[in-house]
């Protein structure tokens, strides 16, 4: 693995602290919230799950809209400004009860959270490129690993009820949102002009074409836990157990510390092996709840969904960029909707899984197929030699 500079580090820096604030912050900390908000009063399960559905929607909108501004000046000036009004619809929700607000601040969340976490770590993977240093890209995710310990924290100690839980995360996510928006401006200003592909280039071909479909499984897979794990254990365990609120601690540990192993995993490995590897471990993750329902399950799902997730998005990306280096951006935009899409399916399962009957703990079985489906065609990828 290549060292790590000054330079290098304050460009993962930069990247990191934006998905502290979109993705941590903006997004996963609904998570968390979502039980205490239900306690609240605020919305029913089926209003909570509608509520994520169109952050996901807007999630993938924000990804296709990243495929356009995947330009010098897209990332010069677009990618600063959808973080910092990411932050500002943050500190929104705090101010209303509303529930076809909130469903609107949701998905104007999830559109600026789309093009910050494509246009963000693809910036930094292209910039390290450059200077040969592809291996440190996946160093970039700490970020969202610590974001969510971050969050977990706010949501801990606020004294708040209702819509006034999201003010210390909103809090938090603008001072981060300023610190970093000039530092990727700054970044985007060293790209040469045709970072973004040629347009003698595939974007899809039979190369990358099982990666794409395994990536797409992997959306749906990981969002059931990522949404409704702290739901679940209320569902699966008695009440003053320490795991209805740790569960979200050792997600996000997991998550922190997962970044940098799977990270060397690639780069020991290979990525193609690593990426198997991390589609078996998340598969038996979400799984577990369902093998062995109780704290014995819901503790082995925080832990290996939190420390796989991660590792899947690095990889691909990686792989992907691997296979067809000219279209760094692109596909990476393209990969983002591809799991944004899928993970819009996630919630809106659930909804009517439930609505139907069905408990949540037997929704689970939906994300195990679909990473299921995800280990299969990823059984189908070629090793990129560079990834080694």
């Amino acid at each position: 693995m290549p060292s790590c500079d000054r330079a290098h580090l304050s460009a993962l820096l930069a990247a990191a602290l934006a998905l502290v604030v979109v993705h941590a912050l903006g997004r996963f900390a609904y998570t968390p919230l979502l039980p205490l908000l239900l306690d609240d009063g605020l919305f029913d399960l089926g209003q909570g799950a509608q509520l994520a559905t169109w952050n996901y929607l807007g999630y993938l909108l924000g990804a296709l809209l990243a495929l356009p501004m995947a330009t010098p000046r897209g990332l010069r000036l677009g990618l600063p400004a959808a973080l910092l009004i990411n932050a500002g619809l943050t500190l929104a929700q705090v101010f209303t009860q509303d529930i076809a607000l909130l469903a609107a601040l949701r998905l104007s969340n999830g559109i600026s959270n789309g093009v910050v976490f494509v246009l963000a770590p693809a910036l930094v993977l292209e910039w390290l490129a450059l200077r040969q240093a592809t291996a440190l890209s996946g160093l970039v995710y700490l970020g969202l690993g610590g974001g969510m310990l971050l969050c977990g924290l706010l949501v801990a100690i606020t004294p708040w009820q209702g819509p006034l839980r999201w003010l210390p995360i909103a809090l938090c996510a603008l001072p981060l949102a300023l610190l970093c928006a000039p530092m990727l401006s700054g970044l985007a200003r060293g790209l040469p002009g045709n970072s973004q592909g040629t347009p003698e280039s595939r974007l899809l071909n039979a190369r990358n074409l099982p990666l794409l479909l395994a990536y797409l499984g992997a959306g749906l897979g990981y969002i059931l836990p990522l949404t409704f794990l702290p739901a679940l254990a209320r569902e699966q365990l008695p009440a003053g157990h320490p795991l209805l609120v740790g569960n979200w601690w050792w997600t996000a540990l997991a998550c922190l510390i997962s970044a940098s192993l799977w990270n060397q995993a690639g780069a020991w490995l290979g990525d193609r092996r690593a990426l198997l590897a991390n589609y078996l471990l998340q598969l038996l993750g979400v799984a577990m709840p369902i093998l062995l329902p109780g704290p014995v399950g819901v503790l082995a799902c925080a832990l290996l969904v939190g420390g796989s997730f991660l590792g899947t998005v690095l990889l691909t990306q990686r792989l992907a960029r691997a296979l067809n280096p000219d279209q760094g951006l692109r596909l990476a935009a393209l990969l983002i909707s591809l799991y944004g899409g899928s993970q819009l399916l996630g919630p809106w399962l659930v909804q009517h899984w439930t609505a139907a009957g069905h408990s949540l703990t037997s929704s689970f079985s939906i994300g195990a197929a679909a990473l299921l489906w995800a280990l299969l065609w990823a059984w189908r990828v070629a090793e990129a030699p560079s990834t080694r």
